[in-house]
């Protein structure tokens, strides 16, 4: 079903017909055209999510047993996205909030980034078989038969890499975009469980065999790629934009600072959007402490990698259930106020695992207590910055955020396993590090929400101008 037809109600269609309408920027939807867009939208997530959920999995075994170290193993999988992230998610943001074309200002770059997907992870696939032919074309001057399979997996999955930054930048702007925005919770929130169902699927039905069966799986992730990523090019339509606002700089390597220092005025040149930044950061990092050490938690007390994994699968399960009603409730409460109320949650929830985890049976209530509870602040922190950064220019100042968060998140996990070496590795003191940054998130997002009500609150907010004018939405 197309949506193309909700492009062109007229606003005086919505007073004279009978149905309700929904409008998000110029476009109106019926309950059909609604239900339709959420199916697409749902539908492509889906496919990418299952597509991202196992692709580091089975590459990780795929480099492993082509002998890549630790080291290379966390420059590849770790260094080189953050890298990534922090330069080229922000070009990318700030280029499509400016364009202008027949296709929209994001799908032109959604699609951009399909056949780079496609191609690295049929590239992945194919890679010991060209490692090989590339081995022997070399003969005596080969870097070896497994280094020669490295090379073409390191760069098929930086050739991936590219390809992910591209469409993360994009896609939760195209949300922003084509959504109705009492709608957002509920989206994310039905995103939240395909994200789930993709996890379980793939760890329950897929990962046992990846090991001996990566040249199909990679083939069937990159049949996805294209999938998820052409049915919402093709199927969901974006309306129309205002022109971007004049950019005037001096040619040549002055006009890229210039825009750069626009970029950072526009974005932290209002103090309303730090306040915004710090507090979904540490909605983010506040249960990595438990995340980062969790497996070495449970096998310190005994627990077998079978039960371990079974932990996490109820805890998406439960998840998996929760993640849609609390998604709506986002849209019914405001997602800054169901976040204070989920850290809230959080927060006694690791406090309570830190002062009572003795054995296996208390580390597996407390360890599915923490995913669930880290899942509804995951649900309610995930439409917040739709609803509180300027809708005009939504990539860029979401990616100015991504830049600080990547930052924080370039050194926090060895900041935490620094203050574990120092106390000795007693993990339950992980708990308490999150309960504490839980504490801090609290208080950051009660003054945001002071800020936000003093903005006109849930009914009449908007977006605040930065140093160099943004226009209020």
């Amino acid at each position: 079903m197309s949506l193309a037809p909700a492009n062109k109600i007229p606003d005086e269609a919505m007073g004279s017909a009978t149905r309700k309408t929904w409008k998000a920027g110029t476009l109106v939807y019926t309950s059909v055209s609604l239900v339709a867009l959420f199916l697409w939208l749902v539908g492509g997530d889906f496919a990418l999510a299952l597509r991202d959920r196992g692709s580091g999995q089975v590459f990780q075994l795929l480099i492993q047993k082509y002998g890549a170290s630790d080291t290379f193993t966390a420059l590849l999988m770790g260094s080189i996205p953050s890298v990534f992230a922090l330069f080229l998610g922000p070009v990318i943001s700030y280029k499509s909030d400016r364009h202008r074309g027949r296709w929209g200002r994001r799908i032109p770059f959604l699609l951009l980034s399909t056949p780079f997907a496609v191609v690295a992870m049929a590239g992945m696939a194919f890679s010991p078989i060209l490692g090989g032919a590339l081995h022997h074309l070399l003969g005596p001057r080969s870097p070896g038969s497994s280094m020669s399979v490295l090379l073409f997996l390191s760069l098929f999955w930086i050739m991936f890499d590219f390809a992910s930054i591209i469409a993360a930048a994009v896609f939760v702007a195209l949300l922003n975009d084509v959504v109705p925005q009492h709608f957002l919770g509920r989206i994310f929130g039905a995103f939240r469980g395909v994200g789930l169902a993709a996890g379980i699927i793939f760890n329950h039905w897929i990962y046992g065999v990846a090991a001996t069966q990566y040249f199909w799986i990679f083939l069937g992730m990159a049949a996805l790629s294209g999938l998820g990523n052409l049915i919402v090019c093709l199927k969901v339509k974006e309306g129309e934009y205002p022109p971007p606002a004049p950019v005037q700089a001096a040619p040549g390597v002055a006009s890229f600072f210039a825009a750069a220092k626009g970029y950072f005025q526009e974005c932290l040149g209002h103090s309303y959007y730090w306040w915004f930044y710090i507090f979904s950061i540490l909605c983010v990092i506040a249960g990595n402490p438990v995340n980062l050490f969790s497996l070495y938690y449970a096998l310190a007390l005994k627990l077998n990698t079978q039960q371990y994994g079974d932990c996490l699968a109820l805890t998406y399960f439960i998840s998996f259930l929760l993640s849609y009603p609390w998604g709506a409730l986002a849209d019914h409460v405001h997602p800054l106020r169901l976040s204070l109320a989920s850290l809230a949650i959080y927060a006694l929830v690791a406090a309570t695992g830190g002062f009572f985890i003795r054995d296996v049976t208390s580390f597996e209530i407390a360890f599915i207590a923490h995913g669930v509870a880290a899942g509804l602040i995951i649900t309610s922190c995930a439409s917040l910055g739709l609803r509180l950064l300027p809708r005009s220019n939504f990539a860029q100042f979401a990616s100015a955020g991504g830049i600080l968060g990547c930052t924080v998140g370039i050194f926090f996990g060895p900041f935490v396993g620094l203050i574990l070496d120092h106390l000795g590795h007693v993990y339950r003191y992980t708990f308490f590090m999150s309960s504490l940054l839980t504490a801090a998130a609290f208080i950051c997002g009660l003054i945001l929400h002071a800020k936000f009500m003093a903005l006109g609150g849930p009914d009449k907010y908007v977006a605040p101008q930065s140093a160099r004018g943004t226009r209020p939405e």
